[in-house]
This record gives structure tokens, C-alpha cells and sequence, in this order.
């Protein structure tokens, strides 16, 4: 079904987007919730049975399948809160102002249902009047209500005799409980590399089985970084008889959260490979699955079905996002962290609103703070960052673990633990202690153990805080994890101006010399291959040799957007200097790497 806007909001955090589709949907606005965190989930449920006026019953840790039946039970009443306000915008009045009336100014300008709306708006004619708003109100549908899953989030659980509960892991119950939802045209996006017992388990629910050509109960969908990536997971599904229907590419670098350097290839070049390679990703999975989904006697077809391709990352004017959609043919652009600053949009505390709206560039860094190990983009400043470097100068560094979604560690125990907890934080200084290590080194892997922060407790508390919900174990510590662009926006905004913002009917930049998006991502990968040359030492040979391979990539891509910098934006001469810029910083690091290499 072809989407109202020409953008979708990405999953942000746990909460930001925890109940966006509650608020923008009946806009026909497509958005992302993360489904991992079951506590948060179940708070939510609270909240919203409450608001509603509907009796609510306590789904506890004690009752079987209690995460999939939590995860399930959300949906379902985001699904009816959604479609109960689509069934009042359907009988409302078209007024100035009215939510009616902005369901369809909202929408983009070539949109036929916005072409109608103006021209009905217009009509002197009483009959031709009514008969429009007929049709008008007959059109509205709802956004897409995805949901999203990590797929590194997976840890097992228990019985009592110790053994593990099978088909129980959290990834497992998160996907079971959006199977069993009531949500339709509706997809999981499946995020952080392939999980092979998470992929294997799709094979048991019917939910993602084909309905007719193109038509699923629930679709596939997964974010990657490169095409390789996409190529090798869409053919692992393929093989069981999944199609995957979209494949998201994100921005290695220039995106919120947990964020994963490429091999240097920029996101112009990854897109530029989808798209010339396009009909042969299709065709090759095409051939997988076709025999995949005979033997498990789904309905096959002899054409494929549609596979959409779609981007997001440090997006931030009309301009870039038109020309991504135009000359990749993407089906959509993501916006995330421009509507952090969105009330009507996301949920995020009055605390670290303000934080956000204040944030420069110097206040996102590419931190260590992730538990899984994975670079991680954070805002300084919030209560999370507080809260952790207190508990350092109080001599206990580390968090209580209470949600345990990120333990990995067998480091110093049997059961995995998490190394962002007190725990580990304990015994691994304990180790650098006794290990008579120089200062200077010491101090380094010192900072890079307390460096760990607490974020299954931190990405979920902006809603507790928003909604006065009780703090889980009363920890109230915030953590939010915006992409570098949330620099160069500074008020908060309604949704229509983000909307209008969007479509270049409004701007809301807050600094004129924000960089082009390409250059960003471009700066972003530089800074990242100085901080790894300048770590390097004279015995790190081969791991020069991987940062030159990373550094020629990042010269092929100065190359290609010089080629097309005309029709990337309309200041091609200010874009043409800054690529000859970041040509002469990456000279200067090659020859360092040189050195180490010979």
C-alpha cells in the first residue's frame, strides 16, 4: 500500500518512540516502536488503560510467556487507541485548525488526497463541497505501526532447575508477541546483524506468510549499512521461505544510538549500489525463495514480491531528503533526531528536551557507553552521564542491573553479566590493579571500563519521567542517544512545522552553516580514522593496512559526489571545497598510515 508521506520516523532509544504511533498515526504518519524492553512495555500498558478508562489487569513475570503476552497485549491497544481516532477523524468536521483538516495540510504537495482537500477547500459549490468531504473522510487510513527489535538482544531464560526455557530468549518472545498482535499492514525491523536462532524462528509463525502477491500479514524488514550485508541476510531468509519486503540502509556513523563504522564506503556510494544493483538483489533472492516456500506450500507466484528500499541518517533539509528519494528511488527517507525535539511526535522528559535543544556539536560524541560493545552516539550532560560518573567519585562505579538485557560478559562469572553493572565494574578494576600496569595505561583502560553506562534503565526512563510513572527499582537516570544532527536544530517544534520542515514549507534549521548531510557523514569517518591512527603503533601493521583500505573508500567517495555534486545540491561550489578539504586531511592521515605500513 502506497504511504501518505514520503517519510517514516525510525525507532529512537526505548522510549522516544514507545508510543509515537499513538500520536502521529492517525496522521497517516509511519513510525517505529522498540518491543525489547518488556518493564517499559508493561508500564505503558498501565498508562494507556488508564487514560483510556479501561479496566487493567497486570500481566506479572510469574505467568508463562509473560513477555510476548505483555509485548502482544500493547499493541493490540495501540492498534485500537489508533483506529479509534481514525474513526473520529472520520466524523469530524472540516474546520479551520481541526484535526480533520490537519490530517490532509500536513500531507506533501503533489499528494492527490492534499490536491482534493485544497480544491474542496475552495468550492463555492455546496454539492460539490459535500461530495469531497465524503470521499475526503473515506481516505484517511493510518500510518504504518512498526515495531523494531535488536537483534543482539537476545539473552536466555531460565527455569527453575536452571535449564533454558526454550523459544523464551527476549528477541524470541518480542517476535512472538508481534506475531500474535492484531496489527496489520504493519512490519518488524530487524536492526545490529543476523541472528541466526532469531531468523530461524520466523519460520514457525505463520503471521509472515504470504496473502497474495505482495500482501503479508506482517512483513520483513531490515536495516543495514551495506549491500553486502543485505545480500547475505535476505538470502538467509530466503532460504526459509521469508521474503524480506524492505531492506533500510542507515548511515554508519551519522545516526542516533549504537552506531557501526563502515569499511569508509559513504552512504551516497551504499546507495548508489543498491541502486544499480537493485534488480539483481531481487531476482537473486527471488530464486531462493521461490523453492523455499513451494516445499513449505506457500502461495508462490512466478514475480517477485516488491521489495522497497528506503534510508535514514543525519537527514535535515527538504533539499537532501528529495534528492536521496529521487535519485536513489527510495520509498522513503527516515527522519529521527529532529523530532526528538518534537513533543507531538516522541516522548522525551522536559530535562533532556531542554539538553537537546541546546546541544552543539561539541555535546554529541561517539562514545564507549554501550555495554555490547559498539560505538555508541550520546548527549553529555543528562542525568544518565551524572548519575554514572557520581557513583565513580563515590567509589562504586557501575549500575545495578535490573533488566539484564544487555548481559555478555563471562569474563568473571559463569552466568553472563553486564559490563555496565557494579559487578563487573568491580572485578575488572580489581584485575587492572593487580596487574602493575604503567599509569598512563592504567588510567586508558580505567576510563574505558567505568566508560559503561546503564542503558536498559537510562533509553527507557524519559517516559517514566514524561508520564510520572514509577522509576523501575527507583532509578531515574536518563540517557538519550540523538544523532550528531541534533546540532543544528535548537527549538522545539509541533508537528506540523516538523511536517512543514519536511516538505520545504518551513525551516527550522538553527544554524545556517549546518554541513550538507554527505559532508557530515564524510567529517564523522574522518574523525573516526584519525582517533584510530593516532592509537596506532609501530606493531600494528595489518591493522594500518585496514585503515588505508578505509581511507581509499573514503576517497572513492569524495570522487563520486564530486562527480555529481550539481545534482546533489544547489551550493555544488561550497560542496566542491569541502570535499577538497576533507581530501587534504585524509592525504595527511594515509601518509601516517604509510609509515606504519612499510
Amino acid at each position: 500500500m502506497q504511504a501518505l508521506h514520503n517519510f517514516h520516523i525510525p525507532v529512537m532509544g526505548l522510549a522516544f518512540t514507545v508510543d509515537t504511533p499513538v500520536k502521529v498515526a492517525r496522521y497517516g504518519i509511519d513510525s517505529v516502536i522498540s518491543i525489547i524492553e518488556d518493564n517499559l512495555i508493561e508500564a505503558m500498558r498501565k498508562h494507556y488503560y488508564q487514560q483510556a478508562g479501561r479496566p487493567f489487569f497486570a500481566i506479572t513475570q510469574h505467568e508463562p510467556d509473560y513477555r510476548a503476552r505483555r509485548i502482544a497485549d500493547y499493541l493490540n491497544l495501540v492498534h485500537d487507541l489508533v483506529h479509534g481516532q481514525i474513526r473520529k477523524l472520520r466524523s469530524a468536521v472540516f474546520t479551520t485548525g481541526s484535526e480533520l483538516s490537519k490530517y490532509f495540510e500536513m500531507l506533501p504537495e503533489g499528494n492527490p488526497l492534499r490536491g482534493i482537500y485544497e480544491h474542496m477547500t475552495k468550492s463555492v459549490d455546496r454539492r460539490e463541497k459535500e461530495t469531497l468531504e465524503k470521499y475526503l473522510r473515506s481516505q484517511i487510513r493510518p500510518g504504518r505501526i512498526d515495531v523494531n527489535i535488536m537483534t543482539k538482544v537476545d539473552r536466555n531464560h531460565h527455569a527453575k532447575d536452571g535449564s533454558v526455557l526454550p523459544d523464551a530468549s527476549d528477541a524470541l518472545a518480542a517476535l512472538r508477541g508481534y506475531a500474535s498482535s492484531v496489527l496489520e499492514n504493519s512490519a518488524v525491523v530487524f536492526s545490529a546483524g543476523l541472528n541466526p536462532r532469531l531468523f530461524n524462528y520466523l519460520e514457525k509463525l505463520e503471521a509472515f506468510h504470504p496473502l497474495d502477491h505482495g500482501v503479508f500479514g506482517k512483513e520483513v524488514i531490515i536495516k543495514v549499512s551495506d549491500y553486502r550485508s543485505a545480500l547475505v541476510q535476505g538470502k538467509y531468509l530466503a532460504k526459509k521461505g521469508i521474503w524480506v519486503s524492505e531492506f533500510r540502509i542507515e548511515s554508519g556513523l551519522n545516526c542516533g544510538g549504537h552506531a557501526f563504522a563502515t569499511d569508509g564506503t559513504l552512504l551516497g556510494p551504499i546507495l548508489e549500489e543498491f541502486k544499480t544493483k537493485r534488480a539483481e538483489l531481487v531476482a537473486s533472492l527471488h530464486a531462493l525463495y521461490q523453492p523455499a516456500a513451494v516445499a513449505k506450500g506457500l502461495p508462490v507466484f512466478d514475480a517477485p514480491h516488491p521489495l522497497r528500499i528506503t534510508a535514514q541518517g543525519g537527514v535535515g533539509t527538504c533539499e537532501e531528503a528529495t534528492f536521496l528519494a529521487a535519485h536513489y528511488a527510495l520509498a522513503s527517507v527516515g527522519w529521527g533526531t529532529p523530532f526528538l525535539l518534537c513533543p507531538e511526535a516522541t516522548t522525551v522528559d522536559d530535562e533532556t528536551l531542554q539538553l537537546l535543544g541546546a546541544a552543539r556539536e561539541e555535546d554529541v560524541i561517539l562514545s564507549d557507553a554501550s555495554p555490547l560493545g559498539v560505538r555508541f552516539n550520546y548527549l553529555k550532560g543528562t542525568s544518565g552521564q551524572r548519575e554514572r560518573l557520581l557513583r565513580v567519585t563515590q567509589g562504586r562505579p557501575g549500575s545495578p542491573c535490573t533488566e539484564k538485557h544487555l548481559i555478555s560478559n563471562t569474563e568473571f562469572t559463569t552466568e553472563p553479566i553486564c559490563t555496565a553493572s557494579h559487578a563487573y565494574q568491580k572485578k575488572k578494576i580489581e584485575q587492572l590493579r593487580s596487574l602493575g600496569l604503567p599509569q598512563e595505561q592504567y588510567i586508558k583502560r580505567y576510563h574505558e571500563v567505568i566508560s559503561k553506562e546503564c542503558l536498559c534503565i537510562g533509553l527507557s526512563n524519559s517516559a517514566i519521567h514524561r508520564y510520572g510513572l514509577p522509576p523501575f527499582k527507583k532509578l531515574e537516570a536518563v540517557t538519550v542517544c540523538p544523532g550528531p544532527n541534533i546540532a543544528y536544530f535548537s527549538r522545539v517544534a509541533s508537528l506540523v512545522e516538523m511536517t512543514d520542515h519536511i516538505y520545504g514549507r518551513g525551516d527550522l534549521i538553527g544554524i545556517k552553516n549546518r554541513p550538507h548531510m554527505f559532508i557530515k557523514e564524510l567529517l564523522l569517518n574522518i574523525k573516526y580514522l584519525e582517533e584510530q591512527v593516532l592509537a596506532l603503533t609501530e606493531m600494528d601493521g595489518k591493522v594500518a593496512k585496514d585503515l588505508l583500505h578505509f581511507s581509499q573508500n573514503l576517497l572513492k567517495g569524495i570522487g563520486y559526489y564530486r562527480e555529481m555534486s550539481e545534482g546533489i545540491t544547489v551550493e555544488a561550489g561550497v560542496f566542491n571545497e569541502q570535499l577538497t578539504r576533507c581530501e587534504v586531511e585524509i592525504g595527511e592521515l594515509v601518509r601516517r598510515l604509510e609509515v606504519v605500513c612499510a
